[in-house]
């Protein structure tokens, strides 16, 4: 497929055209950005309230079995997304103001011209992906994907762990058939063979499996990781500084929520796993065996290294226009995460 066609029917014309100015116009205005290069303030001022992301409400979850302390400004809005492409379209419409993603949805952000950092970095070691075959495939490797119709999302953690999957096992893009899907749909797609192969992560391979590997659907592992895992937030609310406040102070409380989750797996398993993802013990267990141990760097010099590498990878297929991504990062923020939590827990 013609990479312009991809781009336009994946993102829309609109979208198309910014990426392909490769320029992130952005949102925010010069005093915006001047803005949000000020000094953090110590306290977060009354009244100070955020809207924040929280995939199939984990973060509540978490933020309650840990037993962390109340945090000093109010949550208006626990928004239940997590996709990248959804996490900007909130993003643009005002209605969110921080999320939790991998690296990609930040670059995909800028491509389409919306100016958004990223404020904390978890580095994951470990995949949290396998490669799902659609039922009655006989595809086995990743070498075997080659003229295969791969389900691809430009936008999300997925898109990239395919791209660096092909690249590892020496395929061109040309060699394979991308299909434009976001995650949400790779399921259906699957199931109804819409494409052979499709990124599914650790916690959806049980349930599939247990539906369609008697009908000969498996999964395919491979050693590509997406290392980051990460918080980030529209310029325009970094710019606020009672917002960005209440960012700093949720930074400290986010990773402490992830060593909690991290050091219960027994409790999370069973709090969640089984009792609202309705899988059975053992498929929760053979999920958090799988589990990344939280490392958040004190620096961020190896998550700007990754961020660009997927960048330039993102660049040479013809998705996005070259570009510098440390402008994604804001230094402000960079150790908050890291003081919050136990040395071992310190990249």
């Amino acid at each position: 497929m013609h990479r312009r066609v991809f781009l336009t029917s994946l993102l829309g014309a609109s979208a198309a055209a910014a990426g392909l100015s490769g320029c992130a116009k952005g949102d925010a205005s010069a005093d915006t950005k001047a803005a949000a290069t000020k000094p953090l303030a110590d306290k977060v001022p009354a009244g100070t309230s955020l809207k924040i992301a929280s995939y199939q409400n984990t973060q509540q979850l978490q933020f309650r079995l840990a037993k962390l302390p109340a945090l000093p400004f109010t949550v208006s809005d626990w928004v239940n997304l997590g996709a990248g492409p959804d996490i900007i379209n909130a993003f643009r419409a005002e209605s969110l103001d921080l999320a939790n993603n991998a690296g990609i949805p930040p670059i995909q952000a800028h491509y389409q011209g919306f100016d958004a950092k990223i404020v904390a970095i978890d580095i994951t070691r470990k995949p949290n992906y396998v490669f799902a075959t659609k039922p009655g495939s006989d595809i086995r490797s990743v070498q075997d994907f080659k003229g295969r119709k791969l389900a691809f999302s430009q936008g999300q953690a997925q898109g990239v762990v395919l791209l660096r999957a092909l690249k590892k096992a020496g395929l061109k893009y040309d060699e394979v058939k991308l299909v434009p899907l976001t995650s949400n749909q790779f399921l259906t797609a699957l199931q109804s063979g819409q494409v052979d192969v499709a990124p599914l992560a650790n916690s959806q391979a049980p349930a599939y499996l247990k539906q369609y590997g008697s009908k000969g659907a498996r999964t395919i592992t491979t050693d590509v990781v997406d290392l980051l895992n990460l918080l980030w937030a529209p310029q325009s609310v970094l710019a606020d500084p009672a917002k960005a406040a209440a960012i700093a102070a949720y930074i400290p409380q986010w990773a402490k929520g992830q060593v909690w989750q991290y050091e219960h797996p027994d409790v999370w398993n069973e709090e969640f796993y089984v009792k609202t993802q309705n899988l059975t013990p053992d498929q929760a267990k053979s999920i958090s065996a799988l589990a990344n141990k939280p490392l958040f760097p004190p620096r961020w010099d190896e998550a700007i290294a990754w961020e660009q590498e997927t960048a330039d990878l993102l660049a040479e297929g013809g998705f996005v226009k070259k570009f510098d991504v440390s402008s994604l990062f804001d230094h402000r923020f960079e150790p908050l995460a890291a003081r919050a939590v136990p040395a071992e827990y310190r990249k």
